[in-house]
């Protein structure tokens, strides 16, 4: 789709504006010019991935349900902060990067399109995987998903301290960590590495322990790490730092006139009121630019008043004091000020709209992600009507909702808090199938009058931060 406007300006004209273009951008420095890498946290349910992120950038799992990712979150980490925790490793690697932000993403089964988001945003990934369970169902899955998107990806074998008579050496780099353990613990250490270094062959891959890897290109580095005491953590962050400058240098140059941009959340902040976190994934964004933004009424077009940051180590959906900014340039997670932002999809992609933009095509793309889902909904209008408050979250739960083991159909989709809209619109199958006349609210709040007429009008409301527990409640429910 074509998003500039015609011009009536002459080829000569063009030529200059491009040449003017490339004369200013010459002029940046190179470490103007490169942005911080991206990277995307994966693996299986529970193998630590968020709190591995909790070691190197501070606590962020405490807010989940059950301790679960259930949406993705993300947090940047300057180059001052890994120069710090990278100090025992004595490296004479120079830094040419800003430094790493990370998106973290769920682990369970049917959030596979939010990994893929996630991942979509994402450089680089780090691959967590349990010491003690070795290869699972999503880490395999998470595998075929960076193969497709030919994505480079370090593993973090993690819980070492799992193992048997594991001695603790809070944030020692492994190798050091790995001298103060028993020949026991060695041995079975190894016989574990040993299988699963087997299991990744099984899946094609071959794979080694990062510091006797001699083939980087071709075979995939392992660093032992823990979460809870922070063994291997150092080593983790450097090897991310050297191979992304080592294979990335021309993704990570960032270009004023290719904005990328996803929202991860909406939210109201005392004294601003509904603002949007976003993670900038390629250019830049300014105070006063005009955006377009996917809503739940159609698409929104608005001006940005104020962007802020959160202070270096504070995770981006997690309220707390901010930086301001008039400029920000990738890679970087942010915080955007603006009117009528209430209807704002979670999930969807920004746009910043240039002079010579067509905003017509552009608010018709923003929307391309909410038709896609409003298509899966089952065209004759009968089932359950569900709620969530990401996109992401609800296509993760038509996703289970439609699976073999589940087949509950949808008749009807929102985002965001439960209103008594939805109560009305679920409530069409109170005099077709009074078992449909159900809502399922995955991770959002019930109004007030949403719940008054809920119960006037024999809508029941089954509210979860956990989707399996969702289904549950309904099966009690019509059992």
């Amino acid at each position: 789709m074509d998003l500039k406007k015609p011009s009536a300006r002459g080829g000569d004209d063009k030529q200059q504006i491009v040449g003017d273009e490339h004369s200013r951008r010459n002029k940046l420095s190179e470490e103007d010019k490169v942005r911080s890498p991206i990277c995307c946290m994966m693996g299986h349910i529970d193998t630590g991935k968020t709190k591995l992120l909790d070691y190197i950038t501070g606590n962020v799992q405490e807010g989940e349900a059950g301790g679960t990712t259930q949406k993705m979150g993300a947090t940047y980490l300057s180059a001052r902060n890994i120069l710090e925790k990278t100090m025992e490793l004595k490296s004479d690697t120079k830094l040419k990067v800003p430094g790493l932000l990370f998106i973290d993403t769920p682990g369970y089964e049917f959030y596979t399109n939010l990994r893929s988001r996630g991942l979509g945003l994402c450089d680089f990934a780090i691959l967590v995987v349990d010491i003690m369970h070795g290869l699972e169902p999503q880490t395999i899955e998470c595998l075929n998903l960076l193969r497709m998107k030919n994505t480079e990806f370090i593993i973090a074998l993690n819980k070492v301290d799992r193992l048997y008579g594991w001695r603790i050496c809070e944030n020692a780099p492994i190798l050091e960590a790995m001298k103060q353990q028993a020949k026991d613990v060695i041995n079975e250490f190894n016989m574990r590495l040993n299988e699963i270094i087997n299991q990744f062959k099984e899946q094609g891959l071959n794979s080694e322990l990062y510091y006797k890897n001699k083939k980087m290109g071709e075979t995939f580095s392992i660093v032992p790490t823990c979460a809870i005491s922070g063994e291997g953590i150092p080593d983790l962050l450097l090897l991310l730092v050297q191979l992304t400058q080592k294979t990335m240098v021309e993704k990570l140059i960032t270009y004023v006139d290719k904005v990328q941009c996803t929202v991860l959340e909406v939210k109201v902040m005392e004294g601003y009121g509904t603002t949007i976190d976003v993670v900038l994934v390629n250019g830049e964004v300014h105070e006063g630019g005009q955006i377009v933004v996917c809503g739940l009424q159609g698409p929104i077009v608005t001006t940005i008043r104020a962007l802020l940051t959160p202070h270096p180590i504070k995770e981006l959906h997690v309220n707390g004091n901010h930086v301001h900014h008039e400029v920000i340039k990738a890679a970087e997670c942010i915080n955007i000020i603006a009117k009528d932002l209430e209807h704002v999809i979670v999930g969807t992609a920004l746009h910043v709209v240039g002079p010579d933009d067509d905003i017509e095509a552009i608010k018709e793309l923003v929307m391309e992600d909410v038709n896609s889902v409003l298509s899966r909904i089952d065209k004759s209008g009968e089932g359950v009507y569900i709620q969530a408050s990401t996109l992401g979250s609800l296509e993760a739960l038509l996703e289970f909702l439609k699976s073999p083991a589940v087949k509950l159909p949808v008749g009807g989709i929102g985002i965001g808090p439960v209103q008594k809209k939805d109560v009305m619109k679920a409530g069409v199958m109170l005099e077709r199938k009074k078992e449909f006349a159900t809502i399922l609210a995955l991770d959002v709040e019930v109004t007030t009058e949403a719940r008054e007429l809920a119960d006037e009008m024999e809508v029941k409301i089954f509210c979860s931060d956990i989707m399996y527990h969702l289904f549950d409640q309904y099966q009690a429910y019509i059992c």
